[in-house]
């Protein structure tokens, strides 16, 4: 996370170069239109006046620039005040601003010839640490260690917990995890390699409760106070789940153990269930403060996209399905009023919190564009702190309500309409990009004899198990969603039909080795699925009838089956 930080940090210094290297350009086409508009005034001009000097307001405030931004500002009031009369300016008006003209041209060229070694000036200001809002656990994190002296039983929780994506390293007694302790220690390596959980036994040879004991004396002298500890035992009284929690136990399972349980806690300890990263998207035509705000939000993890030309926003709009729209309100061609309007046109897009960021300061004006859509208005140059406290918590609460809008309660996947819109969706990035796409259907068989015979709370838990399988076993760019009652889908994207087969093989040979358990009862489920490709299918009625049908026969070629 460091280095990412580290990266972002040099992209801002190096974006922050090359502004100061275009800052002469800048003010010179400032001068361009101003001398254009003194030899013939017309209103078309003077608006293009005004939106330079308003973008080079704001540019050069974002980039530290305070006393030029000062200029630049003062400049701008002088000319608002008569762009509403359509008339020429008097002659005393543009005596001040040919002065302040001057005066931007001599800033520009001091800043240009200054060299700034650290790529920033005194007065640019570094997000102060607020880290990463999303903080993805890395793969190599997902090490258990497991401590019984059964094998079969120590073997069997191996296999189970590795078709979830854990590492497994096991023990067989107390003395031998101590022992690892002390030589990784002794190498210095207990810190970069500790596991991020520990599965305990609470009965060995040594004693009922020896395995207690372990940690708590682990708890003394080491790290294990400060990762999960989950105990197992043949025992279920009181006694031992007391010593337990005693010795900084954080769940406690009895024997025999419910692997789908096992994982669910072993997910919430370690916070695997993280949320997606925010999604905003910027729209700026000024591509460097454009390019500066998203770095900024990247340092704390959101995804960002850049438009600079806003006349492209509905194609970005649909496919990054953004959790918030940052936008400026000056720009060509379509203003940011004009655009909010356009976009609360649209009831897909009513709820999107929209952002206005701009050296706006009139206070009527901006209540204004609140009034046209606009959820919040800041003010450039903005501290990133500021930025990225102020974008966060407006994302946060659209992210959380559209995940409650597209996500099934049970499984926390895509529900059936929102796995639908990400089919046409993907369909169309296929088309644009001359790539295959795989859509997968899959259907849990006999799921009505497993309702009917362990009760419905299973058939819930065999439906999660199913879709964290699915979750872990697939990429991050592929799509799962839970299409109704026992039915999945999934879209494999930059997947030919035969690799998608493949894909869904080997999860269906892996989910058939999951142990299911109910009432004392040990069973296993499988599940059959159909597969379809585009280009063989050009749509998504097309593709979706295909799979359905390919599921169909898997089905009625004895189900436990893969069909394409």
């Amino acid at each position: 996370m460091a280095d990412a930080s580290s990266e972002i940090q040099a992209q801002l210094n190096q974006l922050h170069q090359e502004y100061l290297q275009r800052l002469a350009e800048k003010v010179q086409e400032v001068r361009t239109c101003w001398n254009q508009l003194t030899k013939c005034w017309d209103a078309e001009t003077a608006n293009t006046l005004h939106r330079l000097i308003h973008t080079l307001v704001g540019s050069s405030a974002t980039f530290g620039l305070t006393s030029l931004s000062e200029t630049a500002r003062t400049c701008e009031l002088l000319l608002q005040q008569w762009l509403p009369l359509d008339v020429p300016l008097a002659l005393e008006v543009q005596q001040q601003i040919q002065s302040l003209l001057l005066v931007l041209q001599q800033q520009s060229e001091a800043h240009t010839a200054i060299p700034q070694p650290s790529g920033q000036t005194d007065e640019m200001t570094e997000p102060s640490g607020l880290g990463s809002l999303v903080d993805v656990p890395s793969p190599n994190q997902r090490l258990v260690w497991l401590v019984e002296d059964d094998p079969d039983v120590a073997r069997e929780l191996k296999l189970q917990l590795s078709y979830f994506g854990y590492q497994v390293c096991t023990f067989n007694q107390p003395a031998a995890v101590k022992q690892a302790c002390h030589l990784l220690e002794q190498a210095e390596l207990l810190i970069q390699t500790a596991p991020t959980a520990i599965i305990m036994d609470m009965t060995f040879p040594e004693g009922d409760l020896a395995g207690a004991e372990c940690i708590a004396e682990l708890n003394q002298q080491w790290i294990a106070q400060y990762i999960p500890i989950i105990f197992t035992s043949v025992r279920d009284d009181l006694v031992s789940r007391l010593q337990a929690v005693r010795a900084g136990g954080d769940a406690y399972f009895a024997k025999p153990i419910n692997i789908n349980e096992l994982i669910d806690t072993l997910d919430r300890l370690l916070g695997y269930s993280q949320p997606e990263p925010y999604r905003v998207l910027i729209v700026e035509d000024d591509q460097a403060v454009a390019e500066f705000h998203a770095l900024t939000l990247q340092q704390a993890g959101i995804v960002t996209q850049v438009i600079t030309e806003p006349m492209q926003i509905m194609q970005p709009l649909s496919e990054f399905k953004p959790d918030l729209i940052l936008m400026d309100i000056y720009m060509p061609s379509c203003s940011g009023l004009e655009l909010a309007a356009v976009i609360r046109q649209q009831a897909a897009y009513v709820s999107i919190p929209i952002v206005f960021l701009s050296t706006e300061t009139n206070l009527n004006k901006q209540l204004a564009a609140l009034s046209l859509g606009g959820d919040d208005f800041l003010t450039k140059p903005i501290q990133p702190d500021h930025l990225i406290s102020s974008i966060a918590s407006r994302a946060q609460r659209s992210a959380t309500l559209r995940s409650l809008m597209m996500r099934d309660s049970l499984t926390g996947l895509f529900n059936h309409t929102k796995i639908k819109e990400y089919l046409a969706i993907k369909l169309k990035c296929a088309k644009r990009q001359n790539l295959p796409l795989s859509f997968a259907m899959l259907d849990i068989d006999h799921f009505k004899l497993v309702n009917d015979t362990y009760g419905h709370a299973t058939g819930d838990r065999v439906i999660k198990s199913l879709a964290r399988l699915l979750q872990q076993q697939l990429r991050p760019i592929d799509i799962v969603g839970r299409y109704g009652g026992e039915e999945f889908a999934v879209i494999l994207s930059n997947t030919d039909r035969l690799s998608a087969v493949k894909v869904m093989n080997r999860i269906r040979q892996r989910f058939l080795q999951v142990q299911q358990r109910a009432n004392g009862v040990e069973f296993t489920v499988t599940f059959s699925c159909g597969v379809a490709d585009y280009p063989t299918y050009q749509d998504v009625a097309q593709i979706s009838y295909a799979a359905d049908q390919a599921l169909y026969q898997a089905k009625r070629y004895g189900r436990n089956k893969v069909e394409s």
